[in-house]
């Protein structure tokens, strides 16, 4: 298969390739999109065979649920079997956005897009071609991260060019994405919502709208995810991965310089190449390495939105060994640290 490659503007996609995408998607084919958050490869949500396609062309599994996008509220009711007052609080301040919810889904949502759940993960983005898209579709895209499963998210359409060119049709091209992680994922199939994933919105946020909030064992537990069917996406124990074996090293500041330089002497000594990932703040202490500054702690949406990429640059170099520092931050530490735990497979020293 040719892939397709596009670039748009993003502010204002032009409506005759989004009319032609929309309509490759009608047909059961496959789109790479842009969102606020990564890319995302799309499919007709409604659409068994499209469903299929798109573990395919991921080498995801097929119990994974996917994420289905949509661009108007009155599509919800199509597809949610029931809609709580809270999760319509939260949809009226956070849709379109970095928001996915999760619902009881009506029988319309065929059980390959929910990975044979009963319930339906929903999602409206906020980004134009996004939403443009979506609507040109017929209203409803199941869209996971467009990456070979396990991989970093991408951040920009060359990402999606690498995994997946030739196993799609087309690749929107609209730049690099604003976020950087994946949607938040809150469970309002029990009387009380339950984060199941962490991202731009954190639970202060969520709280200040819901109330309660409970957070899932996965999420605060390294071995908690491993046995257990996964209800939304990115719940898996080892994601998000580079090639490269990830070590985080948390502790006090001068305890994790010291202990990554160590570390970083020690394989330099075995013959395998070093990248190190540090903050605005310590880089200059890893000079002599291969060291990726990946901003300051004081703006963590700068290190949220450049993670998954500075993550795939290490790969394009060959890095062997990658050592990171932790970033608890306060507004998207958890988030961050999520996806990091998760690509190092909760590899963690503590100093």
């Amino acid at each position: 298969m040719e892939t397709e490659y596009i670039k748009l503007d993003s502010a204002s996609p032009d409506p005759e390739v989004i009319g032609r995408a929309g309509d490759i998607l009608k047909r059961g084919g496959l789109v790479a999109f842009p969102t606020e958050t990564v890319y995302g490869l799309g499919g007709d949500a409604l659409n068994t065979e499209a469903a299929r396609k798109i573990y395919e062309a991921k080498g995801r599994p097929s119990n994974n649920p996917l994420i289905v996008h949509i661009a108007d509220m009155e599509h919800l009711e199509a597809i949610a079997a029931e809609i709580p007052e809270k999760a319509r609080k939260l949809a009226a301040v956070w849709w379109p956005g970095p928001l996915t919810m999760i619902f009881n889904k009506k029988d319309i949502v065929p059980d390959a897009t929910s990975g044979g759940l009963p319930t339906v993960a929903v999602r409206m983005p906020n980004h134009p071609i996004a939403l443009e898209l979506i609507r040109a579709a017929g209203g409803y895209i199941a869209a996971p991260s467009a990456n070979t499963s396990g991989r970093p998210s991408p951040t920009i359409a060359e990402h999606v060019r690498e995994d997946l060119d030739g196993k799609i049709d087309m690749i929107l091209d609209g730049g690099e994405v604003r976020i950087g992680l994946e949607s938040t994922i809150v469970d309002f199939t029990d009387e009380i919502p339950m984060l199941l994933r962490p991202g731009y919105i954190n639970m202060e946020k969520l709280e200040e709208i819901l109330g309660e909030v409970l957070i899932d064992p996965a999420i605060l537990d390294e071995n908690a995810s491993r046995n257990i069917r996964p209800k939304a996406p990115g719940m898996m124990y080892r994601h998000y991965a580079p090639k490269a074996q990830l070590t985080i090293v948390e502790g006090g500041e001068k305890e994790v310089v010291d202990r990554i330089l160590e570390l970083a002497a020690q394989s330099s000594r075995e013959g395998k190449s070093v990248g190190i990932i540090a903050a605005d703040e310590t880089a200059e202490f890893y000079k002599d390495y291969d060291v990726k500054n990946i901003g300051s702690r004081e703006t963590d949406k700068e290190i949220a939105r450049r993670l998954f990429r500075v993550l795939r640059e290490f790969d394009d170099e060959g890095t062997d060994v990658i050592l990171s520092e932790s970033f608890e931050t306060p507004r998207m530490g958890q988030a961050i640290m999520n996806r990091l735990l998760k690509a190092a497979g909760h590899r963690v020293i503590c100093v």
